[in-house]
């Protein structure tokens, strides 16, 4: 499933979800590399 996190305070990154983190974070994978960041929220159209 993709996920959006974001990583700063203007650096969002899509990518596969890999697991949640204790600390609220996600872990998303982008070919080889494994980001941490905080998921964007979904709203409904």
């Amino acid at each position: 499933m993709l996920r959006t996190i974001i990583v700063g305070s203007c650096v969002s990154i899509q990518g596969i979800f890999m697991r949640k983190l204790a600390n609220g974070k996600i872990a998303v994978r982008v070919g080889s590399r494994v980001y941490e960041g905080y998921p964007v929220e979904t709203r409904a159209a």
